[in-house]
């Protein structure tokens, strides 16, 4: 039986994905009050800390994507006011926010990603910092926000030119890496299990951040229909990438997967350490696929939270 909580749903924010935060908060709240706990529901702005001191909630349901709410900067706040909150804590977040640190800690570790380098913006415009294709993205931002494919036939210009658009035009520095053809794949995990692979087949050929989160731009395949020793691999370095990083509550890692060169095709792009909860994310989604329902995972997501599994908050 569930005994009702007071919880806190921070949700919005200021970064480019206030939109998706916003939905998955009113995801998250209307699951919650299902459940029969009481929300509170709050559009973070700078007075967050007054409103949060003053509803004095049980858990906070941190349901920010992107800066500061997947950075560490809420996370520290929140330490420091001693509320307990969902997802990774304030080490996980920043590295994990900033790929090329998540890059220097999982390779290591026999978790494959793919290579490249920081680069300063100014230098494209003089010449290219791989070879072409590559990717450029910034280092810090999630849901595709800023990524550019770089090709012979991209009309970016060679070198890049200044007044095209893309990335260049809004971050200082971006990474570059080689682009990887073939297919995309992502994994949930809660806790130490990952739920499955589903397989993410964009209309427009790549999946950026309006294929993400628009209705019928992109089809959902899950379970991936992949071979079996490529969808073991997925699971296991999501499953090690989430154990590494010292991820909590749920985590998104999605991959490339060149579909020519079997499972060592295969290269982990990032770890999503507050992946959507909107009705197209994809937790929610393989959740369903292993029976669990989306209120059950978001009880799952605040019992985690609260040190509760199994105790008296178990739905």
């Amino acid at each position: 039986m569930t005994v009702p909580l007071h919880v806190a749903v921070l949700m919005g924010g200021w970064s480019a994905e206030r939109e998706v935060s916003l939905m998955s908060g009113a995801g998250v709240a209307e699951a919650l009050e299902s459940l029969g706990h009481r929300v509170t529901r709050i559009d973070m702005d700078r007075d967050v800390a007054a409103r949060l001191a003053e509803a004095k909630p049980d858990c906070v349901f941190n349901a920010l994507h992107g800066t500061p709410g997947e950075d560490g900067a809420v996370q520290g706040m929140l330490d420091l006011m001693g509320l307990p909150y969902t997802h990774s804590g304030l080490t996980t977040s920043v590295i994990s926010i900033d790929k090329q640190l998540t890059k220097m800690l999982l390779t290591p570790f026999g978790v494959p990603m793919p290579g490249g380098h920081v680069v300063q913006t100014q230098t494209l415009f003089e010449r290219d910092p791989l070879p072409r294709p590559y990717v450029l993205k910034p280092v810090n931002e999630g849901s595709s926000v800023g990524v550019a494919i770089v090709t012979d036939e991209s009309n970016y210009g060679n070198p890049i030119s200044r007044d095209a658009r893309g990335p260049w035009g809004e971050f200082d520095e971006l990474l570059a890496e080689p682009f990887i053809r073939g297919r995309e794949l992502t994994t949930a995990v809660l806790g130490d299990r990952a739920l499955g692979v589903t397989e993410l087949k964009p209309k427009s050929g790549f999946y950026d951040y309006d294929s993400k989160y628009t209705d019928g731009l992109t089809e959902h395949v899950c379970p991936a229909e992949i071979p079996d020793d490529v969808a073991q691999a997925c699971m296991a370095y999501a499953v090690e990438a989430h154990r590494r990083l010292g991820c909590k509550g749920a985590s998104r890692s999605d991959f490339r997967w060149d579909d020519e060169r079997g499972v060592d095709g295969l290269f982990l792009l990032e770890v999503n350490t507050q992946p959507g909860m909107t009705p197209l994310s994809l937790v929610p989604e393989q959740a369903r696929h292993v029976g669990m329902s989306y209120p059950q995972l978001v009880q799952w997501i605040v019992d985690e939270a609260l040190g509760t599994h199994g105790g008296k908050h178990a739905a």
